[in-house]
């Protein structure tokens, strides 16, 4: 790992000369090196406090794939401190791989706490409107709040056992409280329903890059977290687990609700985004193989869905400056090259086969169907608000009657690429899991 480590460190000096896609080329190299790393459902490649296992070598490859599709997304951007937007995007990719190959708590914590930093320079410097100022105090007040109750907990750990490494059982006791304060930031990271305010503001005044890094990785810091965090003392998860289990099912059929009143095309995406990611907290806390599964293919692939819905919005506002749906009817005409992008992801957003979000549903449900048999109404109704929500952007975005003067518009190639990018994995992901 610390040769990975040392080859991103060794970027840094690229940044003193604008060569802006000689950075997605060093990042897509980097994805065919680490391809060939050898993970397993246990920690491999152990350097110091750098290890990785299967979770984090999945998430690894999609956070500097994300990163490198930003560079392509926000090619407008070449004469306006395209250097220091750069090298922003390096930081967040930094800290994302510290976060997501450290195996001691502190190391995670401190890469955890300063992803912030980059992320709020890029909404506040790179953002369109003047509230960017307040969704980013949003998104780092919140991040704040979470995180400094488990900046205690790890302190107490490193007192009371004198270790910090995951590969630990503390079997000590526990009360709610200090359960409560180990995943607190993690659930507002994820987010759970009722910690979701910061997301929605922050998608809606964040770039286009902020919103592809927001929806594809950010959101998986949580249930990476989880993930860790779990395995530290199992028997207090299961004892309190019916808690969040139970946000976890009001929130994804609430949410889907919310989703059905939204005029603003980035704050449904967003919203559907709280949705996902409620029943990915529901596979983790079922604690089974398959629902820790499906909760690994959800992170994923609603990383490369999210962002790729994201992408094509910022397409249509880049031409008409608006992303309100009352404005934005009609893009059948207007971008008829672009409707079978919308369609399609539109359909992988409510999880339709062929995509990978068809098995990571399918996975959590059942997984949830086995922890608590009565959730399958909830699931079934969430299922539906999800397919419900999805039907609704594409058809109120691409049908009805153009309200502008301009006629027809086109997709650059360079924005056709970067939908492909995007679609390819979601769909050859499912092909190569029935291989498999």
């Amino acid at each position: 790992m610390m040769s990975y480590l040392f080859y991103l460190l060794f970027l840094i000096p690229m940044f003193f000369f604008n060569f802006w896609y000689f950075y997605q080329f060093f990042y897509m190299f980097f994805i065919f090196m680490f391809v060939f790393v050898n993970s397993s459902l246990n920690f491999s490649c152990l350097n110091y406090l750098f290890g990785v296992d299967f979770v984090s070598y999945m998430l690894i490859v999609l956070s500097f794939y994300i990163i490198s599709l930003m560079s392509l997304a926000s090619s407008f951007m070449f004469n306006y401190n395209s250097v220091f937007f750069c090298f922003i995007n390096y930081l967040i990719g930094l800290m994302l791989f510290f976060v997501f190959s450290s195996v001691n708590m502190m190391v995670m914590y401190m890469s955890f706490e300063f992803v912030l930093i980059p992320l709020f320079v890029l909404i506040l410097g790179w953002g369109r409107y003047p509230e960017r100022l307040s969704s980013g105090f949003y998104l780092f007040f919140f991040t704040l709040f979470g995180s400094v109750p488990l900046f205690l907990m790890i302190i107490y750990f490193y007192v009371d056992l004198m270790v910090l490494v995951f590969f630990f059982d503390f079997n000590f006791g526990f009360n709610f409280l200090l359960h409560l304060f180990m995943i607190l930031p993690f659930l507002i990271k994820l987010p759970i329903f009722m910690l979701h305010f910061w997301l929605p503001k922050a998608h809606v005044q964040a770039p286009i890059s902020g919103s592809m890094i927001l929806a594809g990785v950010m959101l998986s810091i949580g249930g990476y977290g989880l993930v860790r965090f779990i395995y530290l003392n199992e028997y207090y998860f299961y004892n309190y687990s019916y808690i969040w289990f139970s946000f976890g099912l009001m929130g994804s059929l609430m949410v889907g609700f919310i989703c059905l009143v939204q005029v603003d095309i980035k704050c449904l995406i967003a919203y559907s985004s709280v949705s996902h990611m409620s029943l990915c907290l529901l596979g983790i806390l079922t604690m089974t193989n398959l629902g820790m599964h499906g909760c690994l293919i959800m992170m994923v692939s609603h990383g490369l869905c999210s962002s790729g819905l994201f992408c094509l919005a910022n397409i249509c506002y880049l031409r008409l400056n608006t992303r309100s749906f009352y404005l934005t009817k009609g893009l059948l005409s207007f971008m008829p090259s672009l409707s079978f992008f919308w369609f399609l992801f539109s359909s992988f957003n409510m999880g339709c086969p062929p995509s990978i979000n068809f098995v990571s549903e399918l996975y959590m449900i059942l997984s949830s169907i086995y922890y608590f048999s009565l959730s399958y109404f909830y699931l079934f109704f969430s299922s539906f608000i999800s397919a419900c929500f999805s039907f609704y952007m594409y058809s109120f975005s691409q049908h009805g009657i153009f309200n502008s003067l301009y006629s027809h518009s086109s997709a650059l190639v360079c924005e056709f690429l970067l939908l492909i990018c995007h679609l390819y994995p979601l769909v050859s992901m499912l092909f190569l899991f029935m291989l498999f």
